[in-house]
C-alpha cells in the first residue's frame, strides 16, 4: 500500500514537472513576412508550436479544451508571431474596438515576455478575436495588480482573422519594443487566453489559482535558434501641438493659449533608454475618477502620464505603497496655492535614464523641473530621483534610493523648510522561484531643514501563499518628522501592524469556483505619546468566485479610533467631534458582482452600521450594458447617509458618474465621463475624441466643463483644446 501511494506521488510529481519544462523555439529567417493572419509562408512550417495550454479557470489541474498554437519566427529587426486560437464557434464577446482593452470578461490571447530572464519585468502584448491590440508593462514580478501599467505604449503590427471554429493572430513586434542583452539565446514566456464561450481561462505554463495568471514566476523558455543582435533602436522625436480656449469662471479670467513642445526617446544601449521631455502638456490624458473619501486621510491616484510611465516601478516601488511610499510621481507638476488648495505646476522640461546596466543590474535617474508661480507663492523646484537595483537570488533583489526636491526660486515666501527635502533609502524585496514566499524590508531617512529626529521610515512584509493558504505578517513605523514631498505619507508618528490569514477552498462540485475566509486586524500605535493606540480594524471576510465569473463577498469591520484633532464625520461643516475622543463601531459590507460576459453586467456593494457615534448606510453600485463591439454605456452611483446625533449634524452625500464609449473604428474613440459630486460641490464633464492617424501618433479634441452645484448651479470652469502629436523616427 505503502509502496503504491509513494508510486503514484512520484507519477504526479513527474508529469507536473514535465508540464512545467516546456520549451519553444524562434527560428531565424531571412523569408519576408506579409501580416495577413493566413500564415501560409513556409517559414511557419519550422518548428513546433507552443501549445498543450492548461486550464486557469475554472480548475488549474485540467488541460485545455481548446488549446491555442504559438509559432515565433525572427530576424535581425523583428519578432514574428502566428498565433491560431481554436474556440467553440464564433460567438465572441469583444466590449470594444478601443485600444488596450481589460482581458476580463471578454475573448483574447496574451503574451508576456521576460527578456532579462529574471522573474521581476515583462514586456506584455495581447489582440482579440477582432484584432483589437493593447501592451502593457508587468513589474514587481506579477505578484500585485499595481504592477501591471496598460498606459504604456509602442509601435508594432498585427493581423487577425476569424474562421469557423478559431481565429488566427499575425504580429510583427520590433526588437527595438524590447529591452534585452545583446548576444541573448533565450527569453522566459509564458501566454494565457480568455475562451467566453467554453467558460475557461488557460496558460501556456501552469499557474495555481491563487495568483494571478500575469504572475513572472510561472514561465519557461522560449530559445532563439542563433544570438540576438544590437537592437537598432532609432531615436524617436514626438512633438506636439496644442492649442487651447479657457474659461475661468471662478477668477473672471478668459484666454487661449497655443502650447509646443514634445518628447524624445534615445536609446543608448539595448536596454538602457534616455528619455527627455520639454515643456509636457497632458490635456489629453483621461479624467481622474472622483472618489467619496470619508476618512482623515489622503487618497492617492494612479500615475496616467506617459512620462512617469516606462520603468516607473524601479522609482515606484520603494516603501509601503499604502502608508509610506517615498515616490510618487503625481506630485511633480502639482502644489499647494496661498487657500492651501492643490493647482497645477507647470514642468518646464525633464529627462529619464533608465533601463539596464547589465542582466542583474536596472538604474534610474529622473530629473524633472518645474516653474516658479510667484502670483501662487510656488517656487520653481528642481526634483531628482535616482535608483539602483542590483538582483539577487532567483527573483529577490536590492534597492537603493535617493531623492532631492530643491527649491530653484529663492523667493521671500519660501519659508525655511521648504528649502528642499531629501530622502535616501534602502529595499530588500524577497520573491523566490516558485512566488510561494514573497517579502519587503525597507528603511528609509528624510533630510528636511530644521528637522532632525524622528525622521525614519522602516517596515517589513512576509508573505507565505500555498494552494489553501495566504498567510501575511506585516509591520511599520513612520517618525513624526519623516517627510518626502515627492512621495505619498498618510501620517507620520505611526507604529502599525496589519497580518493577514487567508484560507482558500476550491469546492469540486457545485456552482461555487472557490471560497476564501480571511482575517485582517490592522492596529496603529503612536510611538510619540507612549504607543498609545490610535485605531484598529479587524475586517473578517468570505469571498467567493462562481464558475459562471460572478462574485460574492461579505466583510465584517470592527473598528475603534481615537481623535487626536477634532473631526467632522458627515463631511457637512456642522459641529466637530471633539479631540482626545475614542469611538468603537462596527459595520457589515456586501459586495456582487455579476457575469461581465453579458452584454448587461451590474456590481453592487451597500454596507450599513455604525459610523463613529451615530450610523452609516451606503450604497455603490455600477451597471454596465455594451452593444459590442462599437458602444459601451456606464452608470456608477454611490449614495452615502450619515446620520449622527445631536448637536452633530446630518448628511446626504451623492456620487453620480455616467459613461459613454464609442469606438468607431480601431483608431477612432470617443468617450464622455460626467461626475457629479456633491461632497466636492462639482459637476464635471470630461468629452474626448481621439484619432490614432499613424502609430503611435495621434488627435485629440478634448473638453471639459465644471459647474458648482449645492448654493445654485453655475459655471466654473471651462475649456476646449485640439493637441496633435507625431511619432518620428531618425
Amino acid at each position: 500500500m505503502l509502496l503504491r501511494v509513494l508510486l503514484s506521488m512520484f507519477i504526479v510529481f513527474s508529469l507536473n514537472a514535465i508540464a512545467q519544462n516546456k520549451k519553444v523555439n524562434v527560428s531565424y529567417i531571412t523569408e519576408e513576412i506579409k501580416l495577413d493572419a493566413v500564415l501560409n509562408e513556409a517559414s511557419w512550417y519550422k518548428k513546433k508550436p507552443a501549445t498543450d495550454f492548461w486550464q486557469y479557470f475554472p480548475t488549474d489541474t485540467l488541460k485545455a479544451i481548446n488549446q491555442t498554437e504559438i509559432t515565433m519566427l525572427f530576424d535581425d529587426h523583428n519578432l514574428y508571431l502566428g498565433i491560431k486560437v481554436y474556440s467553440s464557434g464564433n460567438n465572441y464577446i469583444i466590449p470594444s474596438l478601443k485600444r488596450d482593452f481589460r482581458a476580463g470578461g471578454s475573448d483574447n490571447i496574451t503574451l508576456l515576455f521576460d527578456t532579462y530572464n529574471d522573474g521581476s519585468n515583462a514586456f506584455l502584448f495581447g489582440t482579440n478575436p477582432d484584432g483589437v491590440m493593447r501592451e502593457a508593462l508587468v513589474s514587481g514580478g506579477g505578484k500585485e495588480l499595481r504592477g501591471f501599467t496598460s498606459s504604456w505604449d509602442t509601435k508594432w503590427e498585427s493581423v487577425t482573422k476569424q474562421y469557423d471554429d478559431y481565429y488566427i493572430s499575425e504580429w510583427e513586434i520590433p526588437l527595438s519594443a524590447f529591452k534585452y542583452k545583446e548576444g541573448e539565446t533565450r527569453w522566459r514566456f509564458n501566454s494565457y487566453m480568455f475562451d467566453t464561450q467554453s467558460n475557461e481561462r488557460t496558460t501556456w505554463i501552469q499557474i495555481p489559482q491563487n495568483q494571478f495568471i500575469f504572475n513572472l514566476a510561472f514561465m519557461d523558455d522560449m530559445v532563439f535558434e542563433k544570438p540576438l543582435g544590437k537592437s537598432k533602436t532609432p531615436i524617436s522625436i514626438i512633438p506636439y501641438i496644442n492649442t487651447i480656449a479657457i474659461n475661468d469662471y471662478e477668477e473672471n479670467k478668459e484666454f487661449f493659449e497655443l502650447k509646443a513642445g514634445g518628447d524624445a526617446k534615445i536609446s543608448i544601449s539595448n536596454s538602457l533608454n534616455l528619455d527627455i521631455t520639454v515643456n509636457p502638456d497632458f490635456s489629453q490624458v483621461e479624467a481622474d475618477q472622483v472618489v467619496t473619501n470619508l476618512t482623515r486621510f489622503e487618497v492617492n491616484l494612479p500615475e496616467k502620464r506617459q512620462f512617469f510611465i516606462e520603468n516607473s516601478d524601479l522609482f515606484a516601488d520603494f516603501g509601503n505603497s499604502l502608508d509610506a511610499n517615498p515616490f510618487f510621481s503625481r506630485r511633480i507638476g502639482i502644489a499647494k496655492n496661498t487657500s492651501d488648495t492643490y493647482i497645477e505646476n507647470d514642468i518646464i522640461g525633464g529627462l529619464r535614464l533608465s533601463g539596464k546596466i547589465n542582466t542583474n543590474f536596472r538604474v534610474g535617474l529622473l530629473n524633472v523641473q518645474t516653474k516658479n508661480d510667484s502670483e501662487n507663492e510656488i517656487g520653481g523646484n528642481n526634483n531628482t530621483v535616482l535608483a539602483l537595483q542590483q538582483k539577487v537570488f532567483s527573483r529577490s533583489n536590492v534597492s537603493f534610493l535617493f531623492i532631492n526636491r530643491q527649491d530653484t526660486s529663492n523667493k521671500g515666501f519660501i519659508t525655511p523648510e521648504e528649502k528642499y527635502n531629501r530622502v535616501v533609502g534602502i529595499d530588500y524585496n524577497l520573491a523566490n522561484k516558485d512566488n510561494s514566499w514573497n517579502g519587503k524590508f525597507y528603511a528609509h531617512k528624510s533630510f528636511t531643514a530644521n528637522l532632525d529626529s524622528k525622521d525614519y521610515s522602516a517596515g517589513t512584509r512576509l508573505d507565505y501563499s500555498s494552494k489553501n493558504w495566504r498567510i501575511r505578517a506585516s509591520g511599520l513605523y513612520i517618525g513624526g518628522n519623516f517627510k518626502s514631498d515627492l512621495g505619498f505619507i498618510r501620517r507620520t508618528d505611526i507604529f502599525k501592524i496589519d497580518p493577514k490569514a487567508e484560507y482558500l477552498l476550491f469546492p469540486k462540485k457545485g456552482k461555487i469556483n472557490r471560497h476564501s475566509f480571511s482575517v485582517v486586524p490592522i492596529t496603529v500605535w503612536k510611538p510619540e505619546i507612549n504607543f498609545q493606540l490610535a485605531d484598529y480594524n479587524i475586517i473578517s471576510s468570505w469571498n467567493s468566485e462562481f464558475n459562471n465569473t460572478s462574485r460574492l463577498s461579505v466583510s465584517i469591520f470592527n473598528r475603534y479610533i481615537y481623535l487626536f484633532d477634532e473631526f467632522d464625520p458627515s463631511f457637512s461643516d456642522g459641529t466637530p467631534l471633539a479631540r482626545d475622543t475614542d469611538y468603537n463601531f462596527s459595520n457589515i459590507e456586501f459586495n456582487f458582482q455579476s457575469d461581465t460576459r453579458k452584454l448587461f453586467s451590474f456590481k453592487v456593494k451597500p454596507s450599513i452600521g455604525q459610523f463613529f457615534n451615530g450610523f452609516k448606510y451606503t450604497f455603490d453600485g455600477e451597471i454596465t450594458y455594451r452593444m459590442q463591439p462599437k458602444f459601451l454605456f456606464s452608470l456608477r452611483a454611490r449614495y452615502d447617509k450619515i446620520e449622527l446625533p445631536q448637536p452633530y449634524s446630518t448628511n446626504n452625500i451623492w456620487l453620480v458618474s455616467p459613461r459613454i464609449d464609442i469606438t468607431f473604428t480601431k483608431s477612432l474613440y470617443w468617450s464622455t465621463l460626467v461626475q457629479y459630486s456633491s461632497l466636492q460641490d462639482n459637476l464635471g464633464i470630461n468629452s474626448r475624441l481621439q484619432w490614432r492617424f499613424a502609430p503611435l501618433s495621434d488627435l485629440f479634441l478634448v473638453y471639459n466643463d465644471n459647474y458648482f452645484t449645492e448654493s445654485e448651479f453655475a459655471p466654473r470652469f471651462r475649456s476646449i483644446n485640439l493637441k496633435i502629436t507625431y511619432w518620428l523616427y531618425l
